[in-house]
């Protein structure tokens, strides 16, 4: 017997939690409990942040978990993620909230992220992330690879405007102007959108864009992130952010680096040798280049030379699922902050396979 097609559900009343609905072999569920461990051992960085007087803000791991959610599934921004945490169970179950509670109105991910920032809540949670990684022995702490991509910066090229004020838009163009046919460059000029992103090309016969520079450091064992930052866009800034990374990164045994042709210079060769790392890099030629020709003959140069191929999937899982090929947020410190907290992000949706065992 066909049953009813009745347009409107009658029903007041549910006797299934959230918890019940979500599947028990869901892969989200082993992802709730990585990120809850990681945010647990941030408690005391939360606490410094917040008041102990006043009235209670939205705690800052529902403000966090919902972040990761937006970056797993490629919510585009923010109001469409309360939008479809309004009616998602999965996302309301993840965030922390019951099936009543109201979602939160979208300027309170702009009103938060300042203090998130001073924290530098993301540069921490990244930490934790690789904490988590050393301790279920997932690092080699002896093999790297780094390398840099561009980020297309949330403003127009016609935004690119000269610094003295010159150049304005004639009256009647709605404010876009005209620049066919005139220099433009960094030192002159500057965007009115984004004054920390800067005109760049990637190579000779590609358009030029305000961009930011992405830079990962990976370990070559688990292909993981351990260190990452932005910086503003220039032809010296993958080198200068390699060796800023380099620095800080734990290292034994005998380290090795491995990158591509762009840091074959007499300058990062012997600045990745100054901190003790083998320079694994692929050379320009045999004419133009500073790698030992020795060097490139040994099963380690070759091996290193494999695996960093394997950071572009970091590179495009960012760009892809997370979004940031073509940024949303605006200032060098706002968007270091994403890309570190995404590189997080990229992290455990590695460890959810690979860990052992979780928090």
């Amino acid at each position: 017997m066909r049953g009813e097609n009745r347009r409107q559900q009658q029903g007041a009343f549910s006797y299934v939690s959230i918890e019940e609905r979500i599947p028990a072999d869901h892969p989200i569920r082993r992802m709730r409990l990585l990120v809850d461990g990681i945010l647990k051992r941030l408690g005391g960085e939360f606490d410094r942040l917040y008041s102990d007087t006043g009235r209670p803000s939205i705690a800052p791991e529902k403000l966090l978990r919902a972040l990761v959610l937006q970056l797993l599934y490629g919510v585009r921004s923010e109001r469409m993620l309360m939008e479809m945490t309004d009616y998602d169970l999965l996302f309301r179950w993840f965030i922390g909230l019951e099936i009543d509670d109201p979602v939160w109105d979208p300027s309170t991910f702009s009103k938060n992220r300042a203090r998130l920032l001073e924290g530098d809540v993301a540069q921490k949670f990244l930490a934790e992330v690789v904490k988590f990684a050393r301790r279920q022995d997932l690092l080699s702490d002896e093999h790297f690879t780094v390398d840099g991509t561009l980020l297309e910066a949330s403003a127009s090229a016609k935004s690119f405007r000269p610094k003295d004020g010159g150049g304005e838009p004639p009256s009647g163009s709605g404010g876009w102007g005209e620049f066919k046919g005139e220099e433009r460059k960094n030192d002159t000029h500057r965007s009115t959108s984004d004054p920390d992103a800067r005109f760049y090309r990637k190579s000779k016969h590609k358009e030029s864009k305000l961009a930011y520079m992405g830079h990962v450091l990976m370990d070559n064992r688990r292909n993981l992130v351990v260190e990452s930052m932005v910086t503003r866009a220039d032809g010296y800034a993958e080198r200068t952010a390699a060796k800023a990374m380099l620095a800080r990164v734990r290292a034994k045994g005998r380290p090795t680096l491995a990158a591509d042709k762009a840091y074959d210079t007499r300058d990062m060769v012997d600045a990745t040798v100054a901190l003790g790392f083998e320079p694994h890099i692929a050379r320009k030629t045999p004419y133009q280049t500073s790698i030992p020709e020795s060097l490139l003959r040994t099963a380690r140069y070759k091996k290193s030379q494999a695996c960093r191929k394997h950071i572009e999937h970091i590179y495009g899982w960012m760009k892809a699922t997370g979004r940031l090929g073509k940024l949303r947020h605006r200032g060098l410190r706002t968007v270091d902050w994403i890309f570190q907290f995404a590189a997080g992000v990229y992290n455990l949706v590695r460890l959810v396979r690979l860990a052992p065992s979780l928090p």
